[in-house]
């Protein structure tokens, strides 16, 4: 056999030996890991790089064991793999105490209330760390939210049903007997009824826009049906008033979307607009495709909104005012979070800035297509 020939076979025996070894050590080291997978990240890293060293160890002890390495030369190869394998563990161990410290430093910061993300953190855990912050700031927000609504509501609630009760016992106890008082004390309550019942149906429809449960329709619409809708149903709100209500809209800005929904939302922005516009003053309605986007806009003379307000004009119940005293129309204060949930369910985006004697309103919806 020549020496080519016989290298060739070493190696192949070598490549044979380690792989086996290898093998075996891998499949018991996942066994171990599996065992462990409830343990400290500590403990899995030591056991990655133990089962590492002791594949490369029992290679070359079998090896050296068949005398391929023999004399001093064996005793080195042993001493510098050996060498090698305390180095490795040593860098896991160090490894581990960080992974494990960092980690307890991120759950001792998750059981302080407010949460704040610890910093210089492994690239992961700074990640998890930065979205539990998020995470924590959006519940903290909502959870004021709704202790919010909870709070206004019940006032607007409680102010109309004490009226309707006072009536009521007035009627009751024959304190009012005279046609005409008893016939507005029966209108006063129809009216407190129905404006009780439209703050609960807007209860109710918020309720499905955060809990996930408004489902949509679509279709393919145009912008300036929408419009002409909306302006149609509330034209005898701002012909009352003695606002003037218009419209400019372009012949074709075609979205997908539920007429009935985006409708209700526009109509949201327009009777907003218009209870807040004097008598002398006008609303506009504009729609048109602007940016590649199908956009929808309101325009109204309510004087502009304080600058520090209009971050929250789209908050549930917010009205813009310390008094939570009901409105004529008993409004709640949740049309324009209804508008907001109803675009963002259109995957649109609605916002408001000041414009001229008033401000702008606008929904920006995907178009469909180019208009022709």
């Amino acid at each position: 056999m020549t020496p080519h020939v016989a290298a060739m076979d070493d190696l192949g025996m070598i490549v044979a030996v380690t792989a086996g070894l290898g093998l075996l050590v891998a499949a018991l080291g996942i066994a171990v890991m599996w065992w462990l997978r409830t343990r400290s990240i500590g403990v899995m890293l030591a056991v990655v790089v133990v089962v590492a060293v002791v594949a490369t160890l029992a290679g070359v002890v079998a090896i050296t064991m068949r005398m391929i390495i023999e004399g001093p030369a064996r005793n080195i190869v042993l001493s510098v793999v050996a060498v090698g394998g305390l180095v490795g563990l040593g860098v896991a161990f160090v490894l581990a105490r960080r992974v494990v410290g960092e980690s307890r430093r991120l759950v001792a910061a998750v059981g302080e209330l407010p949460f704040v993300a610890p910093r210089k953190l492994p690239a992961e855990l700074q990640t998890i760390a930065n979205t539990l912050e998020e995470a924590y700031a959006r519940e903290r927000a909502l959870e004021g939210a709704r202790r919010e609504l909870v709070a206004w509501v019940s006032h607007d609630l409680r102010t109309p049903l004490a009226g309707m009760r006072a009536m009521a016992e007035a009627l009751e106890d024959g304190v009012v007997t005279d046609r005409e008082t008893v016939s507005r004390y029966h209108g006063q309550i129809k009216l407190e009824v129905e404006r009780l019942s439209a703050m609960v149906d807007d209860l109710f429809e918020l309720s499905r826009i955060h809990a996930g449960a408004l489902r949509l329709s679509r279709a393919r619409v145009g912008l300036s049906d929408v419009v002409a809708d909306t302006l149609a149903g509330a034209e005898p709100l701002a012909r009352a008033k003695g606002v003037l209500l218009t419209a400019e809209a372009t012949a074709a800005v075609p979205v997908e979307a539920d007429a009935g929904a985006l409708s209700r939302a526009l109509a949201n922005l327009v009777i907003n607009a218009i209870k807040h516009t004097p008598s002398d003053g006008s609303v506009v309605l504009r729609a048109r495709v602007d940016q590649g986007m199908a956009c929808v806009s309101v325009s109204d003379c309510c004087g502009g909104i304080p600058d520090e307000d209009l971050p929250r004009v789209f908050d549930v119940a917010f009205r813009g005012e310390a008094a939570r005293t009901p409105t004529a129309d008993g409004g709640a204060g949740l049309g324009l979070a209804i508008a907001q949930g109803i675009v963002e369910a259109h995957d649109g985006m609605i916002g408001v800035v000041n414009d001229g004697p008033g401000c702008r309103f606008e929904i920006r919806l995907p178009l469909v297509d180019a208009p022709r």
